[in-house]
């Protein structure tokens, strides 16, 4: 039995629901995977990381995967980076859609930090870059108070989890690539093709990125992205040898 988490963007409440959730199904020491984009958008990024890091001090089996929020974060982290090829609207990482803006603002009070810079809210900086200079000064600031422990929660972040007859991964693959070929950006980013090929990818495709209204089994995957991110309810999956259900406060519902 294993269990698996879809995307859950700063949602510290949906988090500690679905894991109440997982206890109540049997599942406290049981492997949870969680499938990638923890932060943005939601309201605590931070406490999100914070969780987790408590639920390995205190011995859960858990496997973190890399969503493309998280690698965002992780960039911005090392050099200040907002853009990405992948994000073909113009948007930056801090545009409210994408939610770069709301993780900072989990981990310090960026309303006074740009005012005592003398710049505008973090969030005007959806579609223009800030000046090099004030990147500077707003990484020396977000630097200190991003815990060294949150910053090597993200580093250790795998790419995919393959277990029986199942592969998790955040995004999907790329159809017809055996999975020690895939190019890692692929496993956090993809959509097309993989969403819409219906051959075999030799194992189960567990994976979110692609938001949805409600989980949905397909053929050869099936996607946990509920969107959490946009304000709906965060899935939580359990895969045992009597099918897929997800997880309710009225017990498991097949999938």
């Amino acid at each position: 039995m294993i269990y698996a988490v879809g995307d859950i963007h700063g949602q510290l409440a949906e988090l500690e629901r679905v894991l109440a959730l997982i206890d109540a199904d049997g599942g406290s020491r049981a492997r949870v995977v969680f499938l990638g984009d923890y932060v943005d958008r939601g309201p605590d990024s931070r406490g999100v990381v914070d969780r987790f890091l408590k639920g390995l001090d205190e011995g859960r089996d858990w496997v973190f995967l890399k969503g493309n929020h998280d690698a965002m974060f992780q960039r911005f982290l090392s050099d200040g980076t907002v853009t990405d090829d992948h994000i073909k609207s113009g948007k930056l990482w801090l545009h409210p859609s994408l939610g770069g803006n709301t993780t900072l603002a989990s981990y310090l009070d960026m309303t006074a930090l740009m005012h005592d810079l003398g710049a505008p809210p973090i969030e005007s900086f959806g579609f223009d870059p800030m000046p090099d200079a004030l990147v500077l000064k707003v990484l020396s600031a977000v630097g200190a108070a991003v815990p060294e422990e949150h910053r090597a929660f993200f580093a250790e972040l795998a790419l995919w989890h393959e277990e029986d007859d199942k592969i998790f991964v955040h995004a999907g693959v790329r159809p017809g690539v055996p999975m020690g070929m895939q190019d890692p950006e692929d496993l956090f980013w993809i959509r097309e093709p993989f969403l819409s090929d219906t051959r075999s990818h030799g194992a189960l495709i567990v994976h979110g990125h692609t938001a949805l209204e409600a989980p949905e089994r397909y053929i050869n995957r099936v996607n946990l992205d509920s969107g959490a991110g946009y304000g709906r309810p965060l899935t939580a999956a359990v895969f045992d040898e009597g099918g897929i259900f997800t997880l309710t406060e009225r017990g498991r519902v097949p999938l």
